[in-house]
């Protein structure tokens, strides 16, 4: 037991109490012999009086830290899952049937425009095939992981890093593509904000960041109302809208700014399939609650597919409805700077002066810049996965103080901005890029589930194979038809981008199984301890404290103790040497004339000449280099030393048979430090 025993007198004559102290308690607590688990007091604490005022910042930001076995009380509930893993999903009916407008108004007086209700039936059922086939995509994985843990378990670790990778793609486009379309929004009841969406995309991008890296449970509260509101809204809008179809009160709206193609085309084939590749984007971000079923309370599997099928049958409803409306009050797209097909429906079925369409503008904007929500929560996992099958860098696996992954959700918020910046923020042309990678999950998955069922064999797999089977069909024909359609309009950088994705993941694996197999300890060998020699080299700047505090570890480590000094000026060397023999007896100084004012060089040399002067038949000994290190106390301080160790550091590294000692000195006290030292170290006194 770490501690001690004090006696302390009792309040009667002869009583004597003991008291227990246990130095230890305040930090850890005992698990078991041997085993200790620390406590919060234990984490690493700022130093300096800068550190401390960041830490209190990050903590009024972000939260007090998170212990692991508070992580249960961060899973979500279905209500809040259903806002922060649905709201991309459900969001995208906003604009999802304006893409299908714009493709189709191509055709000469708009004759094409009714095909939109039939097209986004159909895109309905292609959710409907798709959110079935994903239920049990959550049964079979609760884990998570979604399309790449499917990919990676039942056809290859290859086709698994294929749908990571479009998993990727996707969600950094989901980021974007909500921002800008809720930018949109804004400017139908604030046109003076558009051309400052480059600004507004950036702060939304950053709340949303760390509402996100202060944890799963508050950003769901924070996520919750914006999406219900819209929903509300938007099914009153649709309700309304519809019972004035039925009463025969449609006037159709006048529009002045209309969208125009840049030429006309004939009603072909050809164009109903871009309209359907164009209208499914409404399709992204179904995946999302397949790969975060962690996230949900218990039973994990079971919270993940109800929200899924609760998801599914809202966006349908929604996507079809505002579809329907459209094409009921002849509404189509506008030019560039005008509003937006749902915010033109909302003026038209609920006036345009009405306070309902103030509020539907504002949720509409919400739930678009909290879409990107879905990918901050989805996309850190998948790379957290990825991390930990050695596909990404490890830093990617470890989680923040709020038990988020705060790697992966700064990397998503970083790049998504950097390509909304990149596209002058216009959702137009980013969505080509947007459908390819979702089909490519959506096919992948599937045919990893049939094959999964195929194996399993458990009660009722034959039906479950068939949905995952017709799932599977239905999305490679979608998957062609996007990629074909869209491929000149921007796809081909998705299918540019996806190989090159894995190439850098199958490189990171390959850096990983290298490292392994060079630190790897054959099972069941004794690790003999070493017969070799040690030899400690001590380069010097000079005489100080921290010299003399390297020169007594180095002594500690071995007999064979000797200094270096690399020195330009011959006059310098000599009065070091003179001092150095005077104050440091029993430790040679080796003084190394460098008259082309190198430093590492030099000292790498003679440790070489060490090695070559060793005898042949002889096993090399471990070379300890101890470098003296001034810790100073200021960050403006620390730019002014340590210069020179860090070189030697970052030379040494790597150096075979050598081991880089790395000794600081922290200002203290002088005598006491005087009274650490050695005699043999210590200076001579005055007069000696």
């Amino acid at each position: 037991m770490i501690g001690g025993r004090r006696p302390i007198a009792g309040r009667k004559i002869a009583d004597r109490r003991v008291r227990v102290e246990r130095p230890h308690a305040p930090y850890f607590r005992y698990s078991g012999p041997g085993q200790l688990v620390a406590r919060e007091a234990a984490s690493e604490r700022p130093k300096t009086a800068t550190g401390r005022f960041l830490a209190r910042l990050k903590n009024v930001a972000l939260g007090r830290p998170l212990a692991n076995e508070e992580e249960i009380g961060e899973r979500l509930s279905k209500k809040k899952a259903l806002a922060i893993f649905s709201s991309d999903a459900i969001s995208s009916s906003a604009y999802a049937t304006e893409e299908i407008l714009k493709v189709l108004i191509a055709v000469a007086a708009g004759a094409a425009l009714a095909y939109s209700v039939g097209i986004s039936i159909a895109i309905a059922g292609l959710l409907a095939v798709v959110s079935v086939s994903y239920r049990q995509v959550c049964r079979a994985y609760p884990s998570g992981g979604g399309a790449y843990v499917v990919a990676r378990d039942n056809l290859s670790q290859l086709l698994g890093l294929i749908a990571a990778a479009a998993l990727l793609i996707d969600y950094v486009m989901t980021v974007a593509v909500s921002t800008a379309s809720a930018i949109e929004q804004i400017q139908s009841i604030a046109p003076q904000v558009y051309p400052f969406r480059i600004e507004v995309a950036a702060l939304s991008i950053s709340l949303i960041t760390i509402g996100n890296l202060r944890g799963l449970r508050e950003s769901g509260n924070i996520f919750a109302i914006p999406t219900y509101l819209f929903i509300g809204l938007a099914l009153l809008m649709i309700g309304t809208g519809l019972v004035r179809v039925l009463a025969g009160d449609v006037t159709p709206l006048h529009q002045q700014n209309v969208f125009h193609p840049p030429s006309p085309e004939p009603l072909t084939v050809f164009l109903l399939l871009k309209a359907f590749a164009s209208g499914s984007v409404a399709l992204t971000g179904v995946e999302a609650i397949a790969n975060g079923v962690p996230a949900f309370k218990p039973p994990e599997s079971r919270n993940a597919a109800n929200t899924m099928t609760a998801m599914a049958i809202l966006l349908g409803v929604l996507f079809v409805g505002i579809t329907i409306v459209a094409h009921a009050f002849n509404i189509v797209p506008t030019g560039p700077g005008g509003d937006s097909v749902v915010a033109l429906e909302a003026k038209t079925i609920f006036g345009s002066g009405s306070v309902l369409v103030l509020a539907f503008a504002i949720a509409t904007a919400l739930i678009l810049f909290l879409a990107a929500n879905t990918s901050f929560n989805a996309f850190p996992r998948l790379a957290a996965i990825l991390a930990q099958d050695g596909f990404m860098p490890r830093q990617f696996g470890f989680r923040g103080d709020r038990l988020a992954y705060s790697y992966g959700i700064v990397l998503l918020a970083a790049i998504a901005f950097g390509i909304l910046y990149a596209f002058g923020g216009d959702t137009h042309a980013l969505i080509p890029l947007y459908s390819v990678g979702v089909f490519v999950c959506f096919t992948l998955s599937q045919i990893g589930m049939v094959k999964h069922w195929r194996a399993v064999r458990e009660r009722g797999w034959r039906w479950r194979a068939a949905i995952n089977a017709i799932g599977a069909v239905l999305t490679f024909v979608v998957l062609i038809v996007v990629a074909s359609v869209k491929f000149v309009d921007g796809a081909y950088l998705v299918v540019l981008l996806i190989p090159t994705l894995v190439a850098l993941m199958l490189f990171i694996s390959r850096q990983y199984q290298a490292s392994a197999r060079e630190l790897a300890v054959r099972p069941g060998l004794v690790v003999p301890l070493p017969h070799r020699e040690e030899r400690v080299v001590i380069p010097i700047p000079g005489i100080n404290r921290a010299v003399i505090q390297a020169v007594n570890v180095g002594r500690s480590i071995g007999d064979d103790v000797r200094a270096v000094f690399i020195s330009e000026e011959p006059d310098e060397a000599a009065r070091i040497r003179a001092r150095w023999e005077q104050q440091v007896p029993g430790v040679p100084l080796v003084v190394v004339e460098s008259p082309y004012r190198a430093l590492v060089g030099p000292l790498l040399a003679y440790l070489d000449v060490l090695d070559r002067a060793w005898p042949p038949d002889k096993e090399a000994p471990i070379t300890f280099v101890i470098v003296p290190e001034y810790v100073a106390r200021s960050w403006w301080e620390r730019i002014l030393y340590n210069q020179s160790a860090r070189r030697l550091r970052t030379a040494l590294l790597g150096r075979p048979h050598t081991v880089v000692v790395n000794v600081p000195y922290r200002r203290e006290d002088p005598s006491t430090l005087d009274s650490t030292l050695s005699p043999e170290s210590a200076p001579p006194p005055p007069g000696a």
